[in-house]
């Protein structure tokens, strides 16, 4: 079971169809009991990362979240949910997750923003998930992150400055891009995700 964590940000079904595509059973929640339950945690976002992380701290599903992940459950943060993985955040500003060692900051000034629509992702070498095609994904987003370790850096995105675009340490993912909304290569990055749910299923 795919728990589809909600928190009053944005539409969550695009995602969800996603994840059935590949026969991934799921529940789109707000239930910290739930979200405890489940083998993997896709974690979305959009909006404001102060009033996302006041949310998820209010409602408990923020312990929820750290506890499982702590725990070795896989998780999938999108776009702001990606961002949230991290410590601090310049937008709000606020204090993220930590799941991740890093901080949010604001795409350069001297771009417009949001940077939204189709931009490249490059794939490094040095990551596990190096053998994916580099190509064409969906962007919406003003704000992206600063990892403190190179290594969780999966793959980089150009915008004025280059930016992670997917980061990845052990059964921690995030996309700064929408993959479910990116066609047949978004697709195939949340079937490569919810195999990693299957081996941690099966270990």
């Amino acid at each position: 079971m795919i728990a589809i964590i909600d928190y009053g940000a944005g539409n969550l079904r695009s995602i969800e169809r996603a994840l059935v595509h590949h026969g991934a059973l799921t529940v789109v929640t707000s239930d910290p009991d739930q979200i405890a339950k489940a083998d993997g945690l896709v974690f979305p976002g959009v909006g404001n990362a102060r009033m996302a992380m006041d949310r998820l701290r209010a409602s408990g599903i923020s312990d929820a979240i750290t506890s499982s992940v702590n725990k070795g459950k896989p998780i999938l943060g999108v776009c702001l949910g990606m961002q949230l993985l991290f410590g601090a955040q310049e937008e709000g500003p606020t204090t993220g997750l930590g799941l991740l060692q890093g901080h949010g900051v604001a795409l350069p000034a001297t771009r417009k923003t949001p940077h939204m629509g189709w931009n490249t992702v490059n794939f490094q070498q040095h990551n596990v998930l190096s053998h994916l095609d580099a190509g064409e994904y969906y962007f919406v987003h003003s704000y992206i992150v600063e990892p403190d370790d190179a290594r969780d850096i999966a793959g980089i995105t150009s915008y004025g400055v280059t930016f992670p675009s997917i980061v990845s340490r052990d059964h921690i993912w995030g996309t700064q891009f929408h993959p479910e909304k990116s066609g047949d290569l978004g697709i195939a990055l949340i079937g490569e995700w919810l195999e990693l749910v299957t081996r941690r299923e099966a270990a």
